[in-house]
């Protein structure tokens, strides 16, 4: 609760500039702006001050400082200044998102992948702020009444507030949005993120300070939490599966959302989200077997599916009937010089000439024939642009990921995102659980969490998987096996879901142990030793007798050992003294003890009734 009202964070001054919104509906491709006079001044302030210099200063000359619960918020309002409801998050910032094989998405890009997320970093804000007494943390911060934060940020967040609350109430009265609604909204919100932007970059830094109340932030992330949930809802596909990329088109008094083809990141993002119930979440991962997505010569997924690419000659062609039905394009080949359709000898295939690479570069060449085609220069420029879209549909063109075949392009398993799918199966396992869900439910979350599992390196022979299984790798292309070494993001994941299998849990600071995703084969069927290091760094045996298993947690033994009694945990401490629980959980003091690594628990034995035993 300090933290959240506490001022001890900084702003960084990074001298990049989002232009004003008006120009970002202009050119959506063409956003950012760097600021050289911002760079010589931050470079001049470093030399004072250090590395302090290239932070937001005060009027002072000195770093100011925020409370954490400003740099939540911040995010989450520029994130919103941009949200398209049921459409996603506009990606108008001249940047991808984590795949950035998907390059060609920016300026028409609209990530669900990012809403999903949001979904949940707007309920984790909502459970902190709250009043419920099951959360230590959520019941220390629900005394705070109000917080200071930037003047500049309270009027962002009173602008966003008031705009999401009409569309919320116009959601809940009509049932759906029409585009000229959308769009009125999407301009709201662009606007006052707009403002907030052009006002810091003109004063440089923050006017003061003022007082805002939670529950003004907990009506915010209601209406928040109800637009997203209205949008994910909206954004299942036919096939079960959720739409993680759509593609947005805005004209005057217009707005268009259309949808690309299925991927893998956003069926991982939706199930993290928090919206889904335990039988949604046996939907999307059963469709996910059942799709395009899945390879199963690895028993495991690519990133989207497969397609067949056109030859080199068969792209950039002209159709002629394009040309013999279109007086106004047939009026251009009539111009002597025009450089802009030809005729390619090879193939007798019509073609935009090679050196127009987007539609910029071939309006630059039309205007040079306005002379030429007098009148009709407009209703030709009309058709041209027409039909330059049409033959390259650059619209719905993703980048890399779309004409590549390495490098998470096509046909391409990126074994990072797997092990994000296997980890967010396992949340949804476990919220299933936590949610009394219907036992068969729970049997077939698990059955899909190892089906997943089964289809990861380590289960592969190298023959296989193309490598060391036991090794992290980047990707496996469709011609190939696994590529590029290295200590990859899966790493990570594979060390939360493994804690996870063997039932470790976290809970608001205690250790608890659920063991009902753990399998019977991982028991021992004989008596076997278990050596590790403790806490001195020396190394150490414990006898393990059939039926029972080990591991270590911040170098603490613990013991599993089935049992048809009752479930009870054991603690073994240092002093030679022995505690028996009844619930198979470590209160604070005990598991701040294990994270500090005390040294004041020796291990900690638990034995197990086999009915918990699922798999």
């Amino acid at each position: 609760s300090q933290l959240l009202s506490k001022a001890l964070y900084s702003y960084a001054n990074v001298p990049y500039r989002i232009k004003p919104f008006s120009d970002v509906m202009r050119d959506p491709k063409n956003t950012i702006l760097y600021d050289e006079d911002e760079e010589t001044l931050i470079q001049q302030r470093m030399l004072q001050l250090g590395a302090d210099g290239k932070l937001v200063l005060d009027e002072n000359n000195q770093v100011y400082q925020v409370n954490l619960l400003e740099k939540l918020l911040v995010p989450l309002l520029s994130k919103l200044s941009n949200f398209v409801p049921r459409g996603g998050i506009w990606l108008n910032t001249q940047r991808p998102e984590w795949n950035d094989a998907n390059n060609a998405l920016v300026g028409q890009g609209l990530s669900m992948v990012t809403l999903y997320y949001m979904r949940r970093y707007v309920a984790f804000l909502m459970n902190l702020l709250s009043n419920d007494n099951t959360n230590n943390f959520a019941t220390e911060t629900a005394s705070i009444n109000s917080t200071s934060c930037s003047i500049e940020v309270v009027e962002w967040l009173e602008k966003t507030s008031h705009i999401l609350n009409e569309a919320n109430k116009h959601l809940k009265q009509h049932g759906n949005f029409k585009a000229d609604y959308l769009l009125t909204i999407i301009t709201k919100l662009g606007q006052a993120g707009s403002d907030y932007r052009q006002q810091i970059y003109q004063q440089k830094s923050f006017s003061g300070k003022q007082n805002v109340d939670i529950s003004t932030i907990k009506v915010i992330l209601n209406d928040v939490l109800s637009l997203l949930d209205d949008s994910i809802r909206y954004n299942q596909r036919s096939d079960k599966l959720y739409h993680a990329y759509n593609l947005l088109s805005t004209s005057k008094n217009k707005l268009k959302v259309d949808y690309l083809y299925e991927m893998l990141e956003g069926q991982v993002s939706v199930l993290s989200s928090g919206t889904l119930q335990a039988t949604e979440v046996v939907e999307v991962l059963e469709s996910l077997f059942e799709s395009p997505i899945y390879r199963a010569d690895q028993k495991t997924f690519m990133l989207y599916p497969d397609e067949q690419q056109s030859p080199f000659l068969k792209k950039n062609v002209i159709e002629f009937s394009e040309l013999e039905n279109n007086a106004d394009l047939l009026d251009l080949l009539d111009v002597a010089k025009q450089n802009i359709i030809i005729r390619d000898e090879f193939t007798q295939n019509y073609r935009f000439h090679h050196e127009i690479i987007n539609l910029d570069q071939l309006n630059s060449q039309i205007i040079n024939l306005q002379p030429e085609l007098d009148d009709k220069f407009d209703s030709v420029k009309q058709a041209l642009n027409e039909l330059y879209k049409k033959v390259f549909d650059h619209y719905n063109f993703t980048g890399r990921s779309h004409g590549m075949f390495g490098f998470e392009g096509l046909g391409c398993i990126y074994w990072h995102m797997v092990s994000k799918l296997l980890l967010a199966t396992q949340e949804c396992y476990f919220q299933a659980l936590e949610n009394s869900s219907e036992k068969n439910t729970l049997q077939r979350l698990g059955e899909l969490y190892y089906q997943i599992r089964g289809g990861i390196g380590f289960n592969k022979t190298p023959s296989e998987y193309g490598a060391f299984p036991y090794d992290p790798y980047s990707h496996t292309p469709m011609h190939s096996g696994a590529q590029q070494p290295g200590m990859t993001g899966q790493v990570k994941e594979e060390v939360l879901s493994r804690y996870g299998e063997l039932g470790v849990r976290i809970e608001n600071g205690q250790i608890k142990f659920q063991p009902s995703l753990l399998r019977q084969q991982e028991f021992l069927t004989e008596t076997s030793e278990f050596s590790y290091l403790d806490l001195a760094e020396k190394p150490q045996v414990i006898a393990l007798a059939n039926q029972s298993l080990a591991f270590t947690l911040c170098q603490v033994p613990i013991i599993y050992q089935l049992t048809n009694h009752q479930s009870s945990l054991i603690i073994h401490r240092s002093s030679g003294v022995a505690d028996q629980k009844a619930n198979l959980l470590l209160d604070a003091k005990e598991s701040q003890s294990i994270f500090k690594r005390e040294n004041k628990i020796e291990k900690v034995v638990i034995q197990i009734n086999e009915q918990q035993i699922r798999f």
